[in-house]
């Protein structure tokens, strides 16, 4: 997950951005996104005043999805450099058998010293199928934190929009 930019690395980019001139017929560069500005600083007391709490802090955003898969080890699986260990169709089952079904499958990969599977869920029938909907979600889930790395969108040649790539964590060595 990025981090917000600091406000002296924007006044930054903005000095380096202001040096930059676009080739011609190019748009020039846009700005990064804007941080949250800086907190009010805190209010003076004086004789009589009254002490008010701060604000409470915003709510961290529910984690919907497991995190990517990095970079360079997605191209490696997707190029076919890092081989796929497994695949799983969920197709054709209903919400509860996926779910149990594909923690067994990962649990198996895992145990079996796969580096990375293929999930392969189809995209609905209008492309927002349920199976591809939740399965991030399911990936997510603290009882596959010890066994998932990441996870990323397959290829199109293994299937796409409809697919998704799992990277596995290793498995610790035994002594």
């Amino acid at each position: 997950m990025k981090r917000p930019l600091r406000p002296e690395e924007l006044r930054l980019w903005g000095l380096v951005a202001s040096t930059v001139h676009p080739l011609p017929g190019r748009a020039a560069p846009k700005p990064p996104p804007q941080a949250d500005p800086p907190p009010p600083p805190a209010p003076k007391l004086t004789p009589g005043s009254k002490v008010v709490a701060p604000p409470a802090p915003k709510p961290v955003p529910h984690r919907t999805g497991a995190e990517p898969i990095e970079p360079g080890r997605l191209t490696r699986i997707a190029r076919g450099r890092d081989p796929i260990g497994g695949r799983i169709d969920l197709h054709g089952l209903d919400q509860d058998r996926a779910r149990a079904a594909l923690e067994a499958f990962l649990f198996r990969a895992w145990d079996e010293g796969y580096r990375s599977v293929l999930v392969i869920t189809g995209k609905g029938t209008l492309g927002d199928g349920v199976l591809r909907r939740r399965a991030p979600e399911w990936l997510a889930d603290p009882r596959l934190a010890g066994v998932v790395a990441g996870i990323a969108e397959a290829h199109r040649r293994h299937g796409g929009e409809g697919a998704i790539y799992v990277a596995l964590k290793r498995k610790p060595a035994k002594i």
